[in-house]
């Protein structure tokens, strides 16, 4: 049975759709699933932002086929990690969770990199040009980590 790893951010259409397909392409396709979701339902249904499309794909990933989708308390049932991209996405999967197994899977993504810091993956959304390339070079360092660690623990 495959490791089912999730990526949670407030709209499902710029920072989860990036670590989702940044991790995907880290992991053996036959041992892992990747998928990602938003706190926020405004974009369900929708590709990714078309600026976490482009830098994806200038990076060698094609992340269109992807649909956002919205968090569900099911969710901590299918999933064994859950990443989180922010402490305000964080605070809302938490309240949704209904036990501490359920607790215990939700991670602050960058506390892989930077252990207890509780460092937030920026929005890009509204943010500055370079905004999406940044977001992708902290996604990409952050999930090697990962993806090393899952590879080890469940390989």
């Amino acid at each position: 049975m495959p490791v089912k790893v999730l990526m949670v951010c407030l709209g499902n259409i710029c920072r989860s759709p990036l670590a989702e397909g940044i991790l995907a392409s880290k992991l053996p396709k036959e041992n892992f699933i990747v998928d990602s979701a938003g706190t926020g339902s405004w974009h369900v249904g929708h590709s990714p932002d078309k600026r976490s499309i482009a830098v994806a794909k200038k990076n060698g990933l094609n992340i269109q086929n992807q649909k956002g989708r919205r968090f569900q308390t099911s969710d901590f049932t299918d999933f064994d990690y859950i990443y989180v991209m922010d402490s305000s996405n964080y605070n809302d999967v938490i309240k949704l969770a209904k036990t501490e197994e359920h607790k215990n899977k939700v991670r602050l993504i960058l506390n892989e990199l930077f252990p207890d810091e509780n460092v937030d993956v920026p929005d890009p959304y509204f943010g500055v040009t370079n905004g999406f390339d940044n977001v992708y070079q902290m996604l990409n360092e952050v999930t090697d980590i990962i993806a090393k660690k899952l590879i080890e623990k469940h390989s």
